[in-house]
Parts: C-alpha cells; structure tokens; sequence
C-alpha cells in the first residue's frame, strides 16, 4: 500500500474523537472488520440513527487500516469559521441543495480517484431505530464510479447523541457500540437505481437486525429500543409523521410556505 498524505486536520479530530469515546468507555465490537475496503474507492452506505454515526464510523475505519473517510456535508455546515474550517480541513464535501450537481459530481470525481466515501441514504437522523426507505444516490454514485457499495450498520451509536432526546451521561458511559460491515456490493453501471437501492435497503436492515438482536442489554421499555423489539421508540409511521410537522414548521418560521 503506498504511503498517504498526512492530513494533521484529520489526524487530530481522530485523536479528539478517540479521547471523548474513550472517556465515555464505550465499547466497540466489529463484525466482519475484514469487508472494509484496504484500497480503492468505495461508497460506504451508513445507517442513520444518531448523531454521532459519522465520527463513531470514521473512529472504526481508522483503527482498522488508517484509512479516511470523506462525508458529504450541508453547506450550510461549512459556513461556520470553525466547523467549516474543520470541514474542508478533513476534505469532506459540502452540499449546496440548489446546486446539488456539484456535489454529486465531486462525490463521484473523489471515488474515482480512490477515496472511500461515506454516505446516510436514510437522509437525516431515524428516530424509528429501523432503516427507513432510501435513497438512491449512493447506489447511482457508485455506479458510475465503478466502485462497490459496503453496507454497515451501527447499534447503539444513537444511545450517545440522537434527535429529539440528550442521553444522560449514565445512559452514554459504557454504552456498547456495534458495527456490522456487509459483503461488497457491486453495481453494474446499467443497474437500476431504484431495484439496487431496495437490495441495499434489505441489506441493511438484515445487518441491523442480527445486531439489535446479540445486543448485551436488554432494550424492553426503553428509549433507544424499536417498538417492534418492546422498547418505547415511535413506530416507523408515527417517526415519519412527527418529522413531517417538524419540517412543516421549520419551513413556516422560513417563510418557504
């Protein structure tokens, strides 16, 4: 493997993230470690259930064989001097909604040239603790990019940081944090998106299955744990609704309705 180019910024959020979830003590378990790509590039196609999914996963791919992980990013994050400045630092690429072909063909342009890039095609934070429907721009990017989709999987991630609940320190020290890295899937460039993303879809919800199920601790009643399971998280309908009206009042305090 030829040597990569130090990338300090990148290093030292590494570092960062390494100290925080060391002092939370959580608990790290990778299944199938081995499925995460050595060399080349590839679409890494993430569940989405906290916030905290994209330094957990970049945590993971970097104890396992050094390598970064370039995510896409709302511009809007990137217009902070800090985090923006940390941001492009660590090479991720921003997503302008009203140019969104820039960024697509930026994905695309850094997967060519042999960077692993890290995708939520759930979209934003799950409150169902179930994968929701997808959508289909990592399978059209890896497409034609010539490059595989890895399927992964995190349980227990959401526990730390997730949408509508701040965990108490209690509930995030010691937390068991699990991984499950799916086979490689390659995508035919004259594949369908929509049937490619439903295969990714099953994929997924497959891995997320086999890790709610070995989870060390039982979930019944509890926040974090999908109702289908006997905890106490909306239901993939109630989630979808509830995050409609949120969007219909973000859009209303902006004026766009």
């Amino acid at each position: 493997m030829s040597k990569r180019a130090r990338e300090p910024i990148y290093t030292t959020a590494i570092v960062a993230g390494r100290v925080l979830f060391g002092l939370l003590r959580v608990k790290p378990r990778v299944v199938n470690a081995a499925n995460l790509p050595d060399a080349g590039g590839a679409v890494l196609a993430i569940t989405h259930f906290g916030y905290l999914d994209f330094a957990l996963c970049e945590w993971m791919m970097w104890k396992h064989n050094r390598r970064r992980i370039r995510f896409m990013a709302k511009q809007s994050a990137f217009d902070g001097a800090v985090v923006g400045a940390l941001l492009r630092g660590m090479k991720h690429i921003p997503v302008d909604m009203s140019h969104g072909a820039e960024a697509y063909a930026a994905a695309v342009a850094a997967l060519r040239s042999g960077e692993v890039l890290g995708v939520f095609p759930e979209g934003g934070v799950n409150t169902s603790f179930t994968v929701r429907e997808l959508k289909t721009g990592s399978v059209r990017m890896a497409a034609e990019a010539g490059v595989p989709i890895i399927p992964i999987a995190i349980w227990g991630g959401h526990r730390l940081l997730t949408k509508n609940r701040r965990p108490t320190l209690c509930e995030a020290f010691g937390a068991p944090i699990d991984f499950a890295v799916g086979e490689p899937i390659a995508i035919a460039p004259d594949a369908d998106p929509r049937a490619e993303t439903s295969r990714l879809h099953s994929t997924l919800q497959g891995l997320m299955d086999d890790l709610q199920t070995s989870y060390p601790i039982d979930g019944s009643g509890a926040w974090w744990q999908p109702k289908h399971l006997g905890g106490s998280a909306p239901t993939p309908q109630e989630a979808a609704v509830a995050e409609a009206e949120r969007r219909r009042r973000r859009e209303e305090a902006a004026g766009t309705v």
